[in-house]
């Protein structure tokens, strides 16, 4: 029956089956098929049972001025006989596996029966094809299973991804990374890993190789870094450029780029060969929001020689990295060059603060109460913590390290982890309990990690400044066990580097599927990306998706629109994501923001701050300025007036720094209602907890 070599096929089996007094090939087809979808349910894929309700169904309607010449070949049908027919192939359990064999699950195919049925029963005139299948069957001369075909035409129109769910795999099939850089495949690039804990002068090092290279780059976490890098180079005769997602600085005075490069790792160029590479902090791969920065810098930074600087529990993923493009790396270890110890006895009150002290707290309630408790006793105090101006950390940072102020206490969140030199005795930890918020939109207490602990701690008496030794405890009695239990672990291994989907793979999606808004182009993007689980994670895409839900109401074309998502905004504030809003609208008509435009929905310009509401509002309006100035490098012609702006940031900088300086003072006028009338500030973190509750909660339903 069947030629040498041939396949035999379901079909096959099923006339074979038929010829013997079986069942229909649908039932055939069924029963063999059972085990086999058992299985495939089965299969190692992902297991996500919302992920078929992240496909948003096309709307299909029919013509109305089609003219029904099904019913002039075969006649009209009659819509009730016509919907217990549809009802009947729907019931048929052939016809789910059938679905599932073609990708509708019972989620897509109950919406896609749905539809067809509305279909067929509003349409003043059927397809011809299917309304002769329809006559057919109505008149016994057909089987129900015979629709198939024409629900599945209807079900590819409502849901595009079934004819294209091979290609949107390829796209986001994310296992090889290293491949996306071919410039650095060319080069045998020499990888040098620094590994060592704070103050051990592995990035000293690092840079002596950078400012002694023909042509270099250096990749920071920090403007503060990058710019600290920037002054040091042209400092030390060695001409370098400053560039950061908002600022951009030239050593030379006719614009003319240097060989020498100080920007933060997000702004790295991936296209340009330099002699010497560093990658400050690489531990940072790990981030669940920016490792996809430090990620990319590895992988495609063109330079011959690359200085790796962080801790050493990133050292065996490193080596796991670089095998895949078929380098070696080199490690040198460095040890502490001052001592640290930790102290037997807790500070236990702040009557106990000595000159020298960093109290370390993780929250802005803390770092106020602190504050004002210590000047209570007599203290001057500088405060430093992540929603500052740079200036204003500087300044800070200045007043404190100064030998001649009158200033011998900091009080700090862990800010000063990294991006500060710091003159500190001792570091005090308010507390070890860090608030976070889960993805549920909960607050979450969680004790610091090792690495976290042993970052802020090795602050403590800094190489070269007047305590060279250096020394930590807690606050409370209670704790202090907790940290020599922190303090005597290494940094956790670092086990997987971040991944983030670019802007080139998300428009191949949007030509798939280019009925999708861009935050469900995402969430199928992570749903059905293949990633090395051994080396990689996605990173976490909730901040992307807040901005494009944000602005999805917003006429923008789909490249402009990703950028806007990859705005660095904190969506705790909601001053800075009103902003963020009317940037984007003003954008979509094609109208320039200008500096008039800006000062009256700012409504610059500020009295000094009289209160703590007026202070955080002012860090806010400093963070829409920087806003502004992103932009302004990614869309000059709209964004005109980013020389302006600098200036107003400057202006706005000093005004924040006379607000910390007078804390205490802002604090008591909180308390007695005092205020210049800035503007009335929601509590961030009741702002950022209630956002996340609400997009938890629309998931859940959906």
């Amino acid at each position: 029956m069947f030629s040498s070599g041939s396949k035999l096929t379901l079909r096959s089996l099923s006339l074979i089956h038929a010829a013997k007094g079986g069942v229909s090939f649908c039932k055939f087809r069924y029963k063999w098929h059972r085990n086999f979808v058992a299985c495939s349910q089965c299969r190692g894929k992902k297991d996500d049972a919302n992920f078929s309700s992240l496909f948003i169904p096309v709307p299909v309607t029919p013509n109305p001025d089609d003219i029904n010449v099904g019913a002039e070949l075969t006649g009209a049908l009659n819509k009730s006989d016509l919907l217990k027919v549809l009802n009947k192939f729907y019931q048929k359990k052939e016809i789910k596996l059938l679905a599932l064999e073609n990708g509708l699950d019972n989620y897509l195919l109950h919406q896609a029966y749905v539809s067809f049925r509305r279909y067929c029963l509003e349409a003043e005139a059927l397809p011809v094809d299917l309304h002769v299948v329809v006559s057919d069957i109505l008149q016994g001369a057909g089987h129900v299973d015979d629709i198939f075909p024409y629900f599945l035409r209807h079900a590819r129109q409502m849901f595009p991804h079934l004819e294209c769910m091979d290609d949107l795999k390829k796209i986001s099939d994310l296992r090889s990374p290293a491949n996306w850089y071919p410039g650095a495949r060319t080069l045998t690039r020499k990888i040098i890993f620094h590994a060592g804990p704070t103050n051990s002068g592995k990035t000293f090092h690092a840079l002596e190789r950078f400012l002694n290279s023909k042509s270099g780059v250096y990749c920071g976490p920090l403007k503060l870094l990058a710019s600290e890098v920037f002054n040091k180079s042209n400092e030390r005769g060695t001409p370098c450029d400053l560039v950061t997602g908002e600022e951009r600085k030239f050593s030379q005075s006719n614009g003319d780029p240097s060989s020498h490069v100080s920007c933060t790792v997000e702004m790295t160029s991936v296209n340009v060969p330099y002699e010497v590479a560093i990658i400050d902090e690489i531990q940072m791969m790990r981030d669940t929001g920016r490792g996809w920065a430090w990620t990319r810098a590895l992988l495609g930074v063109m330079a011959e020689e690359i200085h790796l600087c962080g801790e050493e529990g990133a050292v065996e993923l490193v080596r796991s990295l670089m095998s895949t493009t078929g380098e070696d790396v080199e490690v040198r270890k460095y040890k502490r060059l001052t001592d640290l110890e930790v102290e037997d006895s807790a500070m236990g009150s702040l009557e106990a603060v000595q000159p020298g002290d960093c109290i370390v707290c993780f929250s802005k309630h803390d770092i106020y109460s602190v504050s004002r408790g210590i000047e209570a006793k007599g203290h001057e105090v500088a405060v430093i913590y992540g929603g500052l101006p740079p200036g204003t950390k500087l300044a800070q940072a200045q007043k404190f390290n100064d030998p001649d102020n009158s200033c011998k206490v900091l009080v700090a969140t862990d800010a000063i982890g990294m991006g500060l030199n710091l003159s500190i005795r001792r570091v005090v930890f308010y507390s070890l309990i860090k608030p976070t918020v889960n993805e549920k939109g909960e607050k979450e207490m969680n004790t610091i990690s090792v690495s976290q602990a042993l970052q802020i701690a090795g602050r403590a008496g800094r190489y070269g400044t007047q305590y060279e030794k250096g020394f930590v405890t807690t606050f409370k009695p209670e704790d202090l066990n907790t940290l020599k239990n922190l303090l005597s672990q290494s940094p956790e291994p670092i086990v997987k580097a971040g991944l983030h989907p670019t802007a080139e793979q998300i428009e191949l999606y949007a030509y798939h599927l280019p009925n999708s808004t861009l935050s469900n182009l995402m969430d199928i993007f992570v749903t059905l990306c293949t990633v090395d689980d051994s080396l990689y994670f996605m990173c976490n895409i909730e901040d992307f998706k807040f901005l494009a839900d944000m602005i999805q109401h917003v006429p923008l074309p789909l490249r402009a629109r990703y950028v806007f998502c990859c705005a660095p905004i904190n969506r705790k504030l909601p001053f800075v994501c009103t902003m963020f809003l009317k940037f984007a609208r003003q954008y979509s008509r094609n109208e320039a923001l200008t500096l008039d435009w800006l000062c009256r929905n700012i409504g610059w310009p500020f009295a000094p701050p009289k209160t703590i509401i007026d202070l955080v509002h002012l860090e806010a309006v400093f963070d829409v300025l920087d806003l502004y100035l992103w932009f302004s490098y990614r869309f000059m012609d709209l964004f005109p007036a980013a020389s302006l702006v600098r200036d107003m940031q400057a202006e706005l900088d000093s005004m924040i720094q006379q607000g910390v300086f007078q804390l205490t003072r802002l604090l008591k006028n909180s308390e007695t209602g005092v205020s210049s009338g800035t503007s009335a500030a929601i509590d961030e973190e009741d702002f950022a907890i209630n956002r996340h509750k609400q997009s938890y909660l629309r998931g859940t339903i959906l």
